[in-house]
């Protein structure tokens, strides 16, 4: 399991570099100001230039893709409920979450805007684990009445 994991998170870095940029460029053509803008200005104003902002925030996706990538396994705890299983993926995904969106300066620093950015984590986590678990179950459905139909 733990080869499997290492295995995983080595292939979330890449991606989770990835979906970082495409990222910075949706959030740009939503600004519509019709410029780039590859990170926070908070971020590249305490690195002192863009250039070593967008390179930290890339290693910090980097490593976020790795995170949720590595915790990918959790899902295949075939012993583990589903209860315990999607409350450690929280947990993990939290605690890589919300560091990285700190020192990226993509919430306010403040008690607000950690709470805030919570907020909106939870609620895309239960939005996606919700349409997972729907599409999951109704494919299991399908599954179990192609078997009824073959017996």
């Amino acid at each position: 399991m733990l080869k499997k994991t290492i295995g995983c998170g080595a292939l979330g870095f890449p991606l989770g570099v990835c979906i970082g940029y495409v990222i910075t460029i949706c959030i740009s053509v939503v600004l519509a100001t019709g410029e780039y803008s590859p990170c926070a200005p908070a971020l590249a104003d305490e690195f002192g230039n863009e250039l070593a902002a967008v390179i930290f925030q890339a290693a910090l996706c980097g490593i976020l893709g790795a995170a949720f990538a590595a915790a990918s396994v959790i899902w295949e705890m075939e012993k583990w409920s589903l209860v315990k299983q999607t409350g450690i993926y929280f947990l993990v995904a939290s605690l890589a979450m919300l560091p990285i969106a700190y020192f990226a300066h993509w919430m306010e620093h403040s008690l607000a805007g950690f709470l805030l950015y919570f907020g909106i984590f939870v609620a895309i986590f239960v939005v996606m684990w919700a349409i997972q678990y729907f599409v999951l179950k109704s494919k299991i459905k399908h599954m179990n009445a192609h078997i009824k139909e073959i017996k």
